[in-house]
């Protein structure tokens, strides 16, 4: 299986988790998955009120530089631990 569609697999299997993982669990996934996907972040930081999409862009933006590859790996490897740990 390549790497491409072993992420798209585990992207997909993770939603599916019996227990919803932590905040801080979620918001490392979106950021791997969003640098995966786009790369460095192309957006600018949501306003003061907007309390959920600032972490999820602070979480994507403490990603800046990494490739592609690595974001996809490193997405791969933490959704595999939090299926583990929380069961589908």
């Amino acid at each position: 299986m390549s790497q491409q569609a072993e992420f798209e697999k585990v992207a997909e299997d993770v939603k599916k988790v019996k227990t919803r993982p932590s905040d801080q669990e979620l918001l490392d996934l979106y950021g791997l998955y969003k640098q995966a996907v786009v790369g460095d972040v192309n957006i600018n930081r949501p306003g003061m009120a907007d309390l959920k999409g600032k972490a999820k862009w602070d979480a994507w933006n403490s990603r800046k530089g990494m490739s592609k590859e690595d974001a996809m790996s490193a997405y791969i490897t933490l959704a595999k631990e939090i299926i583990g740990k929380y069961g589908m």
